[in-house]
């Protein structure tokens, strides 16, 4: 088991989602969870690319700062909204023998849709906490 954090970065961690506190509570509540309970935590980025506003090397790109991830975490990025697509996710998962992911972040009718959706139809146990 794995808790996959999505597209939880500083361009679109903002007041302007719904009940933006409660939001981040529950994903630090879940990260610190899976930490003290030896569950691997890994975060997913999107890079829309070179030229936008959500692209590797600006400061949006980076991972909320109430989430950060601890030096040994796995960071995978990625440019479609599921995170399985050439990403390398899916192997780490098969090499790791995980088969289960407990899936949290941003957003819901789009990248975590897609990546439940694809998870699923590689095998694997998707939560949606």
């Amino acid at each position: 088991m794995i808790l996959l954090v999505v597209d939880t970065q500083n361009l679109i961690m903002n007041d302007d989602l719904y009940q933006f506190q409660t939001f981040v509570y529950r994903i630090k509540t879940l990260i610190k969870e899976a930490r003290n309970n030896d569950i691997e935590v890994i975060y997913v980025r999107h890079d829309d690319g070179v030229g936008q506003k959500l692209t590797k090397g600006t400061l949006g790109y980076e991972i909320y700062e109430e989430f950060q991830p601890m030096p040994n975490d796995r960071v995978f990025d990625k440019n479609v909204n599921s995170a399985f697509r050439d990403t390398g996710l899916l192997d780490y998962l098969r090499e790791k023998g995980k088969d289960t992911v407990i899936i949290v972040g941003l957003q819901t009718d789009y990248c975590i849709d897609a990546t439940v959706k694809c998870g699923f139809e590689h095998g694997l146990k998707m939560i949606v906490p």
